[in-house]
């Protein structure tokens, strides 16, 4: 038994073929409507994008596509059932979509359904899992810190979320952790980390937004050494066990004042003393 979204489909002689996608990749039905009248009727009704449920046996395809992971084989279709009909979509569901960004994300659900929407949410899991392996294998806590909190005199203007119970008071949404995170050092915990969402109220611009994630770590009792060991240590696991890529050398360091110098060449305000 297998469900998912038909992709396309497409027929030859007295067969019919289903590409039929799921979080997994897509798979090829072939169904013999001519042999089955009552296949031969829910195939008839079939449109992109119709969620579906069939039951048949797993056999080796003739003509194998070594460019998908299921390509060596495909399923002998016995029954159809339409667990939810769908509209023509506004766009292609496929890796290489006709729809433009402003359509995609008017219909962010259908976009959501692309693998490569899926494969760079996976990614991100991923990341996140390692992360935190990472860093728990160097003694740190990961601790939860509030959302709903006091305002604090930071970089950006804080969102404000009225409050219900105290009248005409109002929560912030905290800009970073950073308040938190100085009150677990002077509690003892000397290394923590959290995958935290931040919130600052700012005009957008090309390399910002409101809301995002960032990796938040602490350490007490550490110098810049420690920091940047630890952070290149990180670096490198992510890449090796993502990408597959390993590291004979340590990163090449620059000083602040080289950084500045290089990405300040033509701005001749910018003083280095």
């Amino acid at each position: 038994t297998l469900s998912g979204w038909v992709q396309r489909t497409r027929k030859m002689g007295g067969l019919t073929f289903l590409d039929l996608r799921d979080r997994y990749g897509i798979t090829q039905i072939v169904a013999n409507g001519e042999k089955n009248h009552d296949l031969q009727e829910k195939l008839n009704e079939l449109g992109r994008e119709f969620v579906i449920q069939i039951t048949g046996d797993v056999i080796e395809r003739e003509s194998k596509n070594t460019a998908i992971s299921t390509g060596e084989i495909e399923i002998d279709c016995h029954t159809i059932s339409i667990l939810n009909a769908s509209e023509t979509p506004p766009f292609t569901i496929e890796a290489e979509s006709d729809g433009g960004e402003e359509l995609r994300m008017q219909y962010r659900y259908l976009d959501l359904r692309r693998s490569p929407m899926q494969r760079n949410l996976a990614i991100r899991h991923r990341v996140t899992k390692l992360v935190r392996d990472y860093l728990d294998a160097l003694d740190f806590i990961e601790i939860e810190t509030p959302v709903l909190i006091n305002s604090t005199p930071e970089g950006a203007r804080d969102f404000v979320v009225p409050s219900r119970i105290h009248e005409q008071k109002f929560y912030a949404l905290p800009q970073s952790p950073q308040l938190f995170k100085q009150l677990l050092m002077v509690g003892g915990y000397d290394r923590y980390f959290q995958i935290v969402k931040c919130f600052r109220d700012e005009d957008f611009r090309a390399d910002r937004q409101p809301e995002f994630t960032q990796i938040d770590c602490e350490m007490s009792f550490v110098d810049p050494e420690d920091i940047l060991t630890i952070f290149e240590g990180m670096a490198k696991f992510l890449l090796e066990k993502i990408k597959d890529t390993s590291f004979t050398e340590a990163f090449p360091r620059m000083s602040y004042a080289d950084a500045m110098r290089l990405y300040g060449s033509d701005k001749p305000d910018i003083r280095f003393d």
